[in-house]
Formats: structure tokens, sequence, C-alpha cells
């Protein structure tokens, strides 16, 4: 118990000290005064992943197409929004793509750049929805590891990318994602018009595509910054990288078993094999030729009754 105690204790004052060199612009906004607020957001997020499938299990799933309609076409104005004023704000203050140290002043174009950060962080709130009706419309199969990793890992993190680092450099993985998001969200929208719109969108692996590469660049970006000793906290570094590898390797697997994985071909003496046992057991209808006797056709025999 004294290591437990001993451990809680240290927790608590490492909290404390890393609250002294926290962002004091964002302190006062919504969601950012304290973690809590975002651990149980995300906390009922998981018990919902747990509770859903047994709500819906004796019930018929929701269609949802108009609540569908207006979340994702939403959801590609936010994204929208996220990106050009990132765009907007980096380019007003002169951010180097390269090597951008956070300015903590109150600056306009500063305070801009973390106001459209903070939206980028609620928009990942907001993006468990996409779960929630994944389960009322009984998709289970779309709930994969991937799909709760990568919402409810965002959204935390993100809370902590804003307490202390709402600007600088955090600004090219938020930019670069909103960006995909819009692409994304739009042929979600499209999608939830029906099959008369479903059939032009052929382009939906592209999208995990686009998402894979932009894994990479974000490593290739922040390795220049840490090779060239940027001014700007290498333990958001580091840790960037490590989570963006997860994302490789999750999207690397989820677009080969949707994509490129071959269903095994049966041997052909299994499949014959298979075929016998089908027939034995009355599974393949084997058509029988009449018997003939002397030329003639022999009559079949009606079958007794039990």
């Amino acid at each position: 118990m004294e290591i437990v105690s001993n451990l809680l204790n240290d927790t608590i004052e490492f909290y404390k000290w890393s609250l002294t060199i926290a962002d004091k612009r964002v302190e006062k906004w919504p969601l950012m005064g304290s973690p809590l607020p975002t651990l149980t957001i995300s906390s009922l997020y998981l018990l919902f992943l747990w509770l859903g499938p047994k709500f819906m299990q004796h019930r018929e799933p929701f269609q949802l197409r108009k609540t569908l309609i207006v979340y994702n076409f939403s959801m590609v104005v936010l994204n929208f929004f996220i990106w050009k004023e990132l765009f907007l704000s980096t380019r007003a203050a002169g951010y180097s793509y390269l090597c951008q140290p956070v300015n903590y002043t109150d600056d306009e174009n500063e305070v801009r750049v973390a106001a459209a950060l903070w939206w980028y962080y609620v928009s990942k709130g907001v993006e468990y929805l996409d779960t929630v009706f994944f389960i009322l419309r009984k998709k289970f199969n779309q709930v994969s590891f991937l799909h709760v990793y990568h919402h409810c890992s965002m959204f935390t993190l993100w809370w902590i990318g804003i307490k202390w680092v709402a600007g600088g450099q955090s600004f090219f993985g938020a930019h670069l994602n909103a960006a995909i998001h819009v692409v994304m969200y739009l042929y979600y929208g499209l999608a939830a018009f029906g099959p008369k719109i479903q059939k032009y969108l052929w382009w939906k692996k592209y999208l995990t595509i686009i998402q894979m590469i932009q894994f990479h660049v974000t490593i290739g970006h922040t390795a220049v910054s840490l090779y060239i000793d940027c001014a700007f906290p290498h333990w958001m570094h580091w840790a960037l990288i490590g989570y963006a590898i997860t994302f490789i390797i999750l999207f690397g697997n989820f677009y080969y078993q949707t994509y490129r994985r071959q269903p095994r071909r049966e041997a052909p003496s299994k499949a014959a094999a298979n075929g016998m046992t089908a027939a034995a057991n009355g599974a393949v209808k084997v058509e029988e030729k009449p018997a003939v006797e002397n030329g003639r056709k022999r009559k079949k025999s009606r079958p007794k009754h039990d």
C-alpha cells in the first residue's frame, strides 16, 4: 500500500508541476480547466460501447438516413472551418512548416491558431457520434479495435495538446487531418443518400491510402524537427512519432484485410469431397436417369409410407 500511496502522491505532484508550464491562454476555455470532463466523456463513450449493443440486441436497427446526412455534412463544414482558420492564422503569423516553436503570447494571430486547435479537439469529441450511429444501426462489425482506438485516443490526447502546446508545430498534423476529414465526411454524407449515389463512390479505398500517407508525412515532418533541434517540446515529438506508427500498423492491416486479401480457394479434391458429403446429406439434389429395361422405361415404384 505504501508503494501505491507514494506513486499516487508523485503523480499528483507531477501534475501540479506540469500545470505551471501549461498554456495560460486556454485555462479558462471550455473543457480545459481540468482533464475530468474529457475523461468523463471518454468513459461514457466506452460505457456505451458495452451497453449499446445490449440495448439494441432485440430491437430493429434505426435507419437514421436524414440524421446521417445532416451529421456528415455538418462535420464537413466544421472540418473545413478548422482547416481554413489554421491556414489563414498561420499565414498571418508567419509560421514555418519546418520548425515553429509555440508562441504563448496574446498575439491576435497566435490566439486564433490556439482557438482553431481547440475546435479541432472539440471535433474529436463530436466524432464519438460515429460509433453511436454504428451501434444504433446495428453495424457492429464497423466498431473495430481500430475504430475505438482512433476515436478514444484522439479526443483524450488532444486535450493534452491544447493544454500545453496550443500552437507551434501542433498546427501541422491538425491542419492535414482536418483536410482529410473534409473529404472523408463528404464521402459518408454522399453514401447516406443510398444506392443511387453509392455507385459513384468508387474511391472509398483511397481514403484509407490518404490516411496512411498522412501518418508517414507526419512522422517525416516530426523527424525533421528533431533533426534540426526545433525549439518545440521533444517529448511531444517522440510521442507523436510513436502514436503515428500505431496508426500505420492498424490502418495498414485494415487496408490489407479489406482490399488486398483474397479468399482462399478450396483444393479440387477437397471441393469434390465436400460435394459428395453434401449429396449424401441431401444438401445437393442428384438427378437420377430413369432405368431402362429391354428398351422400355421401367416405372418407378411408389414409396411406401411408414
